[in-house]
């Protein structure tokens, strides 16, 4: 896919505040530190236009990312972070919920696990949500370049495994360091996500 103009509309916190397009929005989601950030300036071939922070849980807003007109990449806060308080976790998570159930838009949110961990149960409720909302589970296995060529087939084995893919789940491993399945992702997406908004709009 060939992309020209990239913008952060809005970050935001209540539904009020997304942006008022009629194309799709593709979502994040992921434990705190996953990797979302590096995911989406790799993907969008920008250094820095997605804040990356070494100091986990400190997406708080929801990030809306305009993508030439014809896609919102969403950013979801990251979950799963120890240090948050109680009602922090509450009222993010209230914020994700919110999200998912009213954004008309959202065409798929992309759950992203780090690929040398197995999914926790946090990752398994996420996804339960996603298959709710969506249907189809699609997974990313972020941080793919630190495994050694030898673990990465087990690696993903295993998050296969833990989450239950299966039938027409996906899941693209990759690596924000050397490209890995950045093509992937781009071909899933033309394929299933803006041909469909094209059908949809007939």
């Amino acid at each position: 896919m060939n992309i020209h103009n990239v913008s952060l509309t809005i970050s935001a916190v209540r539904p009020n505040q997304y942006p008022n397009t009629d194309f799709p929005d593709i979502a994040f989601a992921g434990r705190s530190n996953v990797g979302k950030s590096s995911l989406i300036n790799k993907l969008l071939n920008r250094k820095s236009l997605a804040r990356v922070s070494s100091k986990p849980g400190k997406t708080a807003t929801i990030n809306f990312y305009n993508i030439d007109d014809c896609l919102n990449f969403v950013d979801l806060p990251g979950y799963g972070f120890a240090k948050v308080s109680k009602s922090e976790k509450q009222k993010w998570g209230k914020m994700i919920e919110t999200y998912l159930h009213t954004r008309q838009t959202l065409s798929q949110v992309i759950l992203l696990v780090d690929s040398r961990h197995e999914p926790t149960a946090d990752d398994r409720l996420m996804l339960s949500y996603i298959r709710e909302v969506c249907g189809r589970a699609v997974v990313i296995a972020t941080k793919f370049d630190k495994l050694k060529p030898s673990q990465r087939d087990e690696a993903l084995r295993t998050v296969i495994s833990v989450l239950e893919l299966k039938g027409d789940d996906i899941i693209i491993p990759f690596s924000a360091i050397n490209g890995t399945g950045v093509e992937e992702f781009w071909s899933y997406t033309e394929e299933f996500v803006l041909k469909e908004g094209e059908k949809s709009d007939e």
